[in-house]
This record gives structure tokens, sequence and C-alpha cells, in this order.
């Protein structure tokens, strides 16, 4: 098979863990054939829950000495791009090409941009000129920018990163789809079909080349909750339903479609399709009835779809 990327959710069980025991797990991430680990950024989703995305990823790059860790997805209209591009710098030095940026613009809860000051209808174009200053910044350049979110004069990063930092954007709309093609090194789908996932990344390629941008080694991904049980589909399937409407506030029907359940070769099965669409980076939030399970069971899955594919 053409080589795939294979991530991880950060394990339900991580951060109750002592020191050791975190070490520890992401060593068994890592042994089960998984190249990085991801986690979600939110500042106030569904009523305060959330977690800081650099500080955990920054936490996770100091638990393990060579497992990459993701980003995926950062709510960058939430933020000033110069702290960001400050932030991404600090991870490149802190742990030297393992760290990859996924961005995204939110919008699942309206409130979480409200309460940041951020006019939803706005999301889109703060990240678009964000984008344009830190890839500047992160590039070396003094930036000035004028934009109608954000202006800066004669701004500078130092030091630059000694090797680029990829940037993946997420999105299901036309608009991210663009936003990849100016910006980023690849897109990340979530909650689409694999047609749609063949439309997405052929038209990013597209609209690259019709920018100008030279050849690039795309790195396309899907980024699913799934639901998996060793023997159960039902389980896995419930499993996956819980997980979801306690997170998304929103029924599982909403979902179901485009999330893979049950054993690990049926979720396998159902994730072929997408490596067929071009996906070469499964993010995987694996859901099943013992969190202390996801690992082993995510493993499986790794296997299932390598034999497959």
């Amino acid at each position: 098979m053409t080589e795939a990327h294979f991530g991880l959710a950060t394990p339900t069980t991580l951060w109750g863990l002592d020191w050791a025991h975190r070490q520890e797990q992401l060593q068994q991430i890592e042994v089960a054939g998984f190249d990085h680990v991801f986690l979600a950024d939110h500042v106030s989703f569904h009523n305060g829950a959330g977690a800081d995305g650099f500080v955990e990823a920054a936490s996770l790059a100091q638990l393990h000495p060579s497992l990459k860790v993701m980003i995926s997805i950062y709510l960058l209209p939430l933020r000033h791009p110069l702290p960001v591009a400050r932030q991404i710098a600090s991870m490149a030095r802190t742990a030297p090409g393992r760290f990859i940026f996924g961005v995204g613009i939110g919008g699942e809860d309206p409130h979480e941009l409200v309460v940041c000051g951020v006019n939803p209808k706005h999301r889109g174009r703060r990240a678009n000129e964000s984008l344009t200053i830190i890839k500047g910044l992160l590039a070396g350049d003094t930036v000035s920018f004028e934009g109608s979110d954000f202006q800066v004069q004669d701004a500078r990063i130092r030091p630059t990163p000694s090797q680029p930092v990829p940037i993946i954007v997420g999105g299901r709309s036309d608009a991210a789809l663009t936003r990849a093609a100016r910006f980023a090194d690849g897109w990340i789908g979530v909650w689409c079909s694999p047609k749609r996932f063949h439309q997405a990344v052929t038209m990013v390629a597209e609209e690259a080349e019709a920018l100008g941008r030279a050849p690039i080694a795309w790195l396309h991904g899907y980024q699913p909750w799934v639901g998996v049980d060793a023997t159960s589909p039902d389980r896995a399937r419930e499993a996956v339903k819980t997980g979801m409407e306690a997170f998304y506030k929103i029924p599982f029907k909403n979902f179901e479609r485009y999330t893979p359940s049950g054993t690990p070769r049926q979720v396998a099965e159902q994730l072929v399709p997408y490596y067929e669409a071009g996906c070469r980076m499964f993010n995987l939030k694996i859901c099943c009835a013992q969190p202390e399970d996801e690992v082993a069971l995510g493993a499986e899955v790794i296997a299932c779809l390598q034999a497959m594919v």
C-alpha cells in the first residue's frame, strides 16, 4: 500500500494516569502502529467543555521521544495570529519534526465564538487573514498586514522553525477547501462520504495549481469517530453513539451514516473507500465499551486496514 499515517485521539484514560503510566501508554500507542496522537481544541464548548490545544500538545510531546502530536482541529479564529505563530515556533523547537498543526474555524457551537468576542459570520475571514500572517512569520519574513480583522506592522518571530511545520486545514465547506488550497499541506475531512472526499481533494489540488503553488506532497486525512468491539457490532454502535451524543449534544442519527462501527475488520472495511479516494492520514477517535481497550482495538483496525489495501 502507498504509505498511510494513523493518528489516535488522546486516550480517554491518559490524563487520569500518573506520569510514568502516561509515558507507558504513549509507548503502547507507538507499538500499536500509530504515527501520532491528535487532540481537539476548544475554549468553551457546549457549556464550558474544552482543552487548550497547544498546552496539551506540548505536554504530549514531552511524554514520548518520537511519537508525533497533532492539534486537530485548532480554532484559529478565536486567537490573534502573532501569539499563535510564536506557539508553533516553540513547538517546532521543543519537538522538532514532531508537530502537525491542524486548523479549522469551528461553528458547531456559535456561543463559543461569541463569548470570545468573535462574530461567527467572520470566522472564515479571520482564519484566512491569520494564516496569511502566520505563514509569513514562520517563513522568516518581516510581516506587515492590513486586513479587516488583523493589522500588524513589522512583525517578526525568531527563531523560525528549522523545518516546516505541516499545516492541515479542516472543514466540510468549499470555503475550507479553498483555504487548504491557498495555505495548507493537506485537508482533513469529517462526516463526509468517500465520493465527497475524492471531490474535495481533487478540488484542493486544482485550486492550488491555479494559484501557482509549487507541486505539493499532499497529506489529506479523514477524522472519524469509530465504534469498535472485538465481537459485537451492537456494542460498538452503542459505544460510539453514547460518546458522540455526550460530546456534541446532537442525536446520533445525524452522524450515523458517516460513523464506522463494528468489529475491527468491519470498521476497516468501511474505511477502505476513503483510502481509495485519496486519504493518507486516518485520525481515529476510538469508542468502545471499556476505555482501557482503545489502543488495542485501534491497533486491530490498523492491521485490518493495512491488510485490505
